[in-house]
């Protein structure tokens, strides 16, 4: 491991890895099926979340450009961070 490297973690709790996943792309999928990806840039204890530079996709493609956007938490099925 280089010393650029973060040393790898086991998560305890489940915001552990939504912490660890701050500032890397991630994808987030909705109770309505609809998917965004984008950058973590923050979120609550309600897993409220907002993501920059974010890209709607569909069949994994990306449908429109959404720039900076806020998710409402209980709307949130999924959040996949990137590895």
């Amino acid at each position: 491991m280089d010393m650029t490297e973060k040393p790898i973690r086991p998560a305890t709790r489940p915001l552990d890895t939504l912490n660890d996943a701050k500032g890397k792309t991630v994808l987030v999928e909705l109770k309505t099926g609809s998917q965004f990806m984008g950058k973590l840039i923050a979120f609550d204890i309600h897993i409220n979340t907002v993501l920059e530079d974010t890209k709607e996709m569909k069949d994994g493609k990306t449908k429109r450009n959404l720039g900076t956007i806020f998710i409402r938490g209980d709307t949130i099925i999924l959040i996949s961070p990137s590895q």
